[in-house]
């Protein structure tokens, strides 16, 4: 697969562009905690700038590449890959073309396009 499959990209869940890095895609579903599910296609190389949450996130790597950065150390993710940023922690990332992500929050992160 290079797309998540089309129910997942309901345009009813679409994450508004002030969520999400450049040149990416994605669709946020809630929890009924205030936990949120995040799925990211990037349509080109791009970066996420450094950020921090006041919750936990969890993030595995579906298609591609993913560089996490945390600080001055770079944690390189690819296909099948999972990492736990602990709330509180500095980071940013550099993702490839085709990247696909798949993400967990302990918290609401992104907001719908059609919350603006």
């Amino acid at each position: 697969m290079k797309e998540f499959p089309k129910f997942m990209r309901n345009s009813a869940n679409a994450i508004d562009a002030a969520s999400q890095s450049k040149g990416v895609e994605g669709w946020v579903y809630d929890g009924v905690d205030g936990s949120q599910m995040a799925f990211w296609q990037c349509r080109q190389d791009g970066v996420s700038l450094e950020h921090v949450h006041d919750y936990d996130e969890y993030l595995v790597v579906v298609d591609g590449k993913y560089m996490l950065i945390l600080g001055d150390k770079k944690i390189p993710l690819k296909a099948g890959e999972e990492y736990m940023i602990p709330k509180g922690t500095r980071h940013a990332g550099e993702f490839t073309k085709g990247t696909r992500t798949t993400h967990a929050f302990g918290g609401k992160r992104a907001r719908r396009a059609s919350e603006r």
